[in-house]
């Protein structure tokens, strides 16, 4: 009688350790790939890595913010697989763009944007510049009502600060003291909500709580940025280091797809690299694409 016990209780733990076997077999190890960064990009690579999970439920994609700054010294310290950014890493002081790799995914435009209340829609670019270095400091200055200006900057650490200050200030210049935030999201907010601000953000953030301004009579949109009839854009970036994981290199690849590119980056309000017809030079020099 033990011994047919002993018989049933062996085939039951030799049925268990095949069931986890196969188990096993159907359902691999996730791979994990972290992503930090850049605001800018931060949605479009959101609705990209949902995308991706739904096709690829055995990879576990992490999307933080941070700043270009902060997802180029992570990647660069090996603390994340992706860092993002809104500029070349030779850009940025303290990173070794040479033993990274650069994988540009999108185009951001990035537009000056004021309280809707405010009544002016147009700027030239000098204008614009004098307001971000302080000479113009009311908006009856530029024609709008008596009301003194409240500059909203990015921070130093932010590559569309950076893209901002390349196309609209002037070399040798800099911008005026004043707030400085980290995200779109929260300059958005603050200029909604402040009669007198000004501040620029990623045309991805846009909405009616805000107004756009035109530049030169130029509206910001998608097409003008193509031709850099609209200046004010940036590249947007996946760092690695030289040898990414597998999974990390797939989901790059899947964002440059034409598929993504035609349909999850217009949807999110950014331009494709396939419809560039410009390239930009980490020094800001614009050229014909070839």
């Amino acid at each position: 009688m033990r011994r047919i016990l002993l018989g049933i209780v062996l085939a039951a733990f030799v049925g268990s350790l095949g069931a986890g076997w196969v188990a096993a077999k159907h359902h691999p190890a996730q791979e994990k790939v972290t992503i930090v960064g850049s605001t800018a990009l931060q949605p479009l690579t959101e609705a990209v890595a949902a995308q991706y999970r739904h096709n690829h439920p055995s990879t576990n994609i992490t999307v933080q913010g941070g700043g270009s700054g902060t997802g180029l010294s992570q990647v660069q310290a090996g603390a994340v697989n992706i860092g993002s950014a809104d500029i070349f890493a030779s850009q940025q002081d303290g990173i070794a763009a040479g033993k990274l790799r650069d994988n540009i995914v999108a185009v951001s435009g990035i537009t000056p944007i004021v309280n809707p209340r405010l009544g002016v829609k147009n700027l030239t670019l000098a204008q614009l510049r004098q307001i971000f270095t302080g000479e113009v400091t009311n908006w009856r200055q530029v024609g709008g009502p008596d009301l003194p200006i409240t500059v909203i900057n990015r921070a130093s650490g932010s590559g569309t600060r950076v893209a901002f200050e390349q196309a609209v200030l002037k070399k040798g210049t800099h911008a005026v003291r004043a707030q400085e935030q980290d995200s779109n999201g929260t300059v958005k907010e603050i200029v909604a909500n402040t009669p007198g601000a000004v501040s620029y953000i990623s045309f991805a953030y846009l909405n009616q709580t805000v107004r756009p301004l035109k530049l030169n009579g130029v509206a910001p949109t998608a097409a003008n940025v193509t031709t850099n009839r609209w200046p004010i854009w940036s590249y947007e970036h996946l760092y690695t280091q030289a040898h990414p994981s597998r999974a990390t290199s797939q989901f790059i690849k899947f964002m440059q797809t034409g598929k993504v590119q035609g349909s999850l980056v217009k949807d999110a309000n950014y331009v494709s690299i396939h419809e560039m017809k410009v390239t930009k030079s980490p020094t800001g020099q614009v050229s014909e694409r070839k």
